[in-house]
């Protein structure tokens, strides 16, 4: 009798193959464009990503769509489409971004349309919500793109940002270098590389739960689903166990259209306050937060920042957009091979 053997998805399968030298590794041609509303990122001429610079109607821009390595959505659609059965809360979670909630006490995290959702169409509630909060939102205001390249290996996509308060002054500046590139077992990744600079004569990024690189993952992923989502982190801790925890790795991983996928943000040991602390929740935030010492992590030390005009701070981060779980996609070796990378 022949023995049996464990049943995989096509792309796990694929990718295991791959890991284990059986397939060769994945091979693919990347294009980048300007479009009128962002930069789209192109494998063999089918979008993996879009940089979105042009919606009015938030503070920020971030990337959304994003699509993995078996062709399905792996970020929330909403609010940027309706997407039967999708959990429609936080509305400025928008798929991939970096926001806080305390520089120089404004917010960049929160946007108009957080209001709208909390006050529920009272109309005087929305007017005390404006009155109170409003007044604290500011913008992170893309300014040029510095760099759109690419070819058979992969892309790069270098942009400036301006920080700016409510009335439109600038605090801080960003440098972002997103590098694009496909893993050897197929999975997807973007190498993002934040560097900060204060613009004033000093401005702080304070210690605040809702502050970091941020992704709100596909419904199906989140524990709250009930479909069998997880959220497994390199320390052990899962799901709820795992918010406010120090861990070099956190991977949602669970099914989307059918097929068992993750994403796994990783934490480069340069990173500013590596291992960063992460306020992951089980409806589907992954946020990598090194502002929240004292309101993600629990810690004695306060976790806010100064930078005085021209001081720098950099974030590093390897975002996977992978297939099977965090086991079948080996992060654990993902994260050890990224963190002994320049």
């Amino acid at each position: 009798m022949r023995p049996l053997l464990p049943c995989f998805s096509a792309a796990v399968l694929t990718s295991l193959l791959a890991a284990a030298g059986i397939l060769p590794a994945t091979a693919a041609e990347f294009t980048i464009r300007k479009e009128a509303d962002g930069i789209d990122i192109r494998i063999d001429g089918e979008l993996f990503t879009r940089y979105v610079t042009g919606d009015k109607e938030t503070n920020k821009p971030y990337f959304y769509p994003v699509i993995g390595p078996t062709g399905k959505a792996m970020t929330r659609a909403y609010p940027m489409g309706d997407v039967e059965g999708e959990a429609r809360d936080h509305v400025h979670q928008r798929s991939f971004w970096f926001g806080h909630q305390l520089i120089d006490d404004f917010d960049t995290w929160h946007e108009e349309r957080t209001l709208i959702e909390r006050a529920k169409g009272d109309a005087e509630k929305l007017a005390e919500l404006k009155k109170k909060l409003g007044a604290s939102l500011g913008a992170s205001v893309h300014r040029e793109v510095l760099e759109a390249s690419a070819d058979k290996d992969g892309a790069v996509l270098k942009v400036s940002t301006d920080y700016t308060d409510p009335s439109g002054t600038v605090a801080a500046s960003d440098l972002r270098t997103f590098t694009f590139h496909l893993g050897p077992d197929g999975a997807r990744i973007i190498d993002v590389d934040i560097v900060f600079t204060g613009v004033g004569e000093e401005v702080v990024f304070g210690d605040a739960k809702d502050a970091g690189l941020s992704l709100r993952v596909a419904h199906s992923l989140s524990v709250d689903a009930k479909q069998g989502g997880r959220i497994v982190m390199s320390d052990g801790s899962t799901d709820k166990e795992a918010w406010g925890k120090r861990a070099a790795w956190c991977d949602f991983n669970g099914p989307v259209g059918g097929e068992t996928v993750g994403i796994a943000v990783l934490n480069h040991p340069s990173s500013f306050r590596h291992p960063t602390p992460w306020h992951v929740r089980t409806y589907g935030l992954l946020t990598a937060n090194p502002f929240g010492l004292k309101t993600v992590a629990e810690e004695t030390q306060e976790g806010s920042v100064t930078l005085k005009k021209g001081e720098t701070l950099t974030l590093r981060h390897r975002v996977l957009f992978h297939a099977g779980d965090e086991k079948e996609a080996d992060i654990a070796g993902a994260w050890k091979r990224y963190a002994e990378s320049e």
